[in-house]
């Protein structure tokens, strides 16, 4: 019987997450499961006896393992523990716990650097989807670089900038960029009838207008979960959706089967708001905004997954997301969305190859730490 496991809490971008070595790990998964839940504290709406930090952010799990497939530097599986449900859920991926990922690679001898290089190229294998992450990171004689001027939004101070390119992750859930083969789709929930546009890059996500569920689309995330059956509608819409899919059994049956993904952006134009921090966003910083439900709660920041979805859309004629950009829009691929805590930026391109689109860019900035090196007892 285990009792005790080595581990390492990591700051990836605006999430934290418990970084495990598979080796450590029983191989059956339910055995599995049920250890990285008492990890966690889970299921507890605080996560008392565990490590989990009670929120969706601080509750993410990286099992990191040697290479299983040839030109990749690290394995890299990642697990949303939910808090409410005794559910680890893999068929997603989390951008921001992967630029952890990336520096983990180094810290922890995955990767070799060189006395000279100033940036070191992470080869990461996404095993959830089997697709490959490539990050860059500034290196000094032979070691990272952990001090910088680079500013996320929703993290304090600033570090060294890790650029992380998501071009091999378009379709990765479904195989196509555009599941539906659509750029919009109707969902209809309550005899109503929803105009939604479906993206796979990064995670799955589903992208609705605003208005289309009474909103501004600058509410804060309090103010959007407060909102009578607001977030009933939102998780029929999502299940509906990720039955159509092919990821759930029955819609009603969302929650349980996958509370991850899809995720659920709900997008508007530009316009000035406060973040959550209390800081003005001007509409001129910003060409859209983005408001992004995960695990049934709203995301304090966007998830760089979502926002790889985000980029995506914002390519393609027709989408939600590339009707309601800002008409001061250079449509230069660089996209500021606007969301709870500021500002994230992407830069992404698609093309028509073979009848079907392509993600061919898609770049986003990160920093990330290890925060602390122990041993959890259970």
């Amino acid at each position: 019987m285990i009792t005790q496991l080595p581990i390492s809490i990591v700051r990836g971008g605006t999430s934290k997450g418990i970084f495990i070595e598979n080796r450590y790990l029983p191989k059956d998964q339910k055995e599995r499961n049920a250890i990285i839940l008492r990890i966690f504290g889970s299921p507890d709406i605080r996560q008392i006896d565990g490590l989990g930090g009670a929120d969706i952010l601080t509750s993410k799990l990286a099992i990191i393992g040697k290479p299983s497939i040839e030109g990749v530097d690290i394995d890299y599986t990642f697990g949303q523990v939910s808090i409410t449900e005794p559910v680890v859920d893999y068929k997603g991926n989390c951008g921001n716990i992967s630029s952890g990922v990336a520096v983990y690679a180094i810290e922890k001898g995955y990767v070799k650097v060189a006395p000279s290089a100033t940036l070191q190229k992470v080869k990461i294998h996404m095993v959830n989807t089997g697709r490959i992450l490539i990050a860059t990171v500034p290196v000094s004689q032979g070691k990272l670089v952990r001090e910088g001027d680079y500013q996320i939004a929703g993290v304090p101070g600033s570090h060294a900038k890790i650029d992380i390119n998501w071009a091999d992750c378009g379709g990765e859930t479904t195989g196509k960029l555009l599941p539906t083969s659509h750029v919009r789709d109707l969902v209809t929930c309550d005899d109503r009838d929803y105009e939604v546009s479906v993206i796979d890059a990064g995670n799955v996500t589903i992208f609705i207008n605003a208005e289309q569920l009474g909103l501004s689309g600058i509410e804060s995330p309090s103010e959007i979960q407060v909102k009578e059956g607001l977030m009933d509608t939102i998780e029929e819409i999502r299940g509906r959706v990720a039955e159509k899919l092919g990821l759930v059994s029955d819609y009603k049956n969302s929650i349980q089967e996958s509370p991850y993904t899809p995720f659920f952006s709900i997008v508007s134009k530009v316009n000035n708001y406060i973040t959550i921090s209390g800081k003005e966003i001007q509409s001129e910083e910003i060409d859209i905004v983005s408001r992004l439900i995960f695990m049934q709660g709203i995301h304090k920041a966007h998830p760089v997954t979502g926002t790889v979805a985000f980029g995506a859309a914002s390519t393609i004629q027709g989408t939600v997301v590339n009707d309601l950009l800002s008409d001061k829009f250079t449509d230069d691929n660089s996209v500021n969305i606007g969301h709870p805590s500021g500002i994230i930026n992407i830069i992404s391109e698609t093309i028509t190859q073979d009848n079907e689109l392509k993600l061919i860019k898609s770049n986003i900035g990160r920093t990330a730490r290890i925060i602390l090196d122990g041993i959890v007892y259970i």
